[in-house]
């Protein structure tokens, strides 16, 4: 078993916080079926598999619970189980298993999980999920907070600013630009089609969900950023902030370019269906 490079891994996020890490396992789990769903099932809903959002979400969930869970050994082992965390607990697992709940539900159904107005009960689900997004995102913010405040030991402070500047980006750029798209009632400016394996973004017009990707993963991003710089021998919170400086820039010059209907990759696109 030990000679699984992954399963260490594994056990030391379950480790660090057994809940979340088990609802990563989960959302892992369902993505494997949605996988398996979609090859035995042709449908689709906009020339895309019906199980593609399903899979899509159930990686992103289970990712960014994993990166919750993991960061939970940065928080000081005595405050690990204080009320502020056991709430972020509770509310990430719940905001999130509501969400993959909805989408695939609704995907298993050949029906819109998103901007799904087609009747009232559907509207009111659409709203939910909105709420649901808000709640998820902002269980960065607590966690971010007893990190900064006290970390755990024997941690480098420019990692710390790191992990907490990722978090607190993630809830800023993942969060509003997320909530702008809702506002939008689409993800998608001008025509669409794309032959982008997994993600689907529009190759044809513009797609703010590239933008918004990055906003949500800023919490892996800036983290990695702090790795790779400390091997370069620039540990330090000013080449942190610079570097988080750059990729909110991205992130920002990116949904603007989408906003004005430019794909990702110019000249790319292949119709749909």
């Amino acid at each position: 078993m030990s000679a699984y490079a992954p399963l260490p891994l594994v056990r030391e996020m379950l480790r660090r916080q057994r809940w979340l890490g088990g609802f990563a396992l989960l959302c892992l789990v369902v993505g494997v079926l949605a996988v398996i769903a979609g090859w035995l099932d042709p449908r689709t809903i906009d020339g895309v598999s019906v199980w593609l959002k399903p899979l899509k979400f159930a990686l992103s969930i289970g990712v960014f619970a994993a990166t919750a869970a993991w960061f939970f050994g940065y928080v000081q082992p005595q405050r690990r189980h204080a009320w502020l965390m056991r709430i972020t607990v509770a509310v990430l697992i719940v905001s999130a298993g509501f969400e993959l709940f909805w989408i695939t539900w609704q995907g298993a159904h050949g029906l819109r999980s998103h901007f799904n107005f087609d009747t009232p009960f559907y509207a009111l689900m659409y709203a939910l999920m909105g709420v649901g997004a808000v709640s998820l995102v902002a269980t960065t913010l607590p966690l971010a907070w007893e990190i900064a405040r006290r970390p755990a030991p024997g941690l480098d402070p420019a990692y710390v600013f790191a992990v907490v500047v990722g978090l607190v980006l993630t809830f800023a750029l993942g969060g509003a630009l997320g909530g702008t798209i809702s506002a939008n009632t689409s993800s998608v400016i001008g025509e669409y089609a794309s032959a982008i394996p997994l993600f689907a973004w529009n190759q044809a017009g513009g797609d703010l969900r590239v933008a918004h990707f990055l906003g949500i993963h800023a919490q892996q991003a800036m983290p990695f950023a702090a790795l790779a710089l400390g091997a370069l021998g620039w540990r330090s919170r000013l080449a942190v902030a610079g570097v988080a400086a750059l990729y909110t820039a991205l992130t920002l010059w990116l949904w603007m370019a989408a906003r004005a209907g430019q794909p990702l990759v110019p000249g790319a696109a292949t119709p749909l269906g």
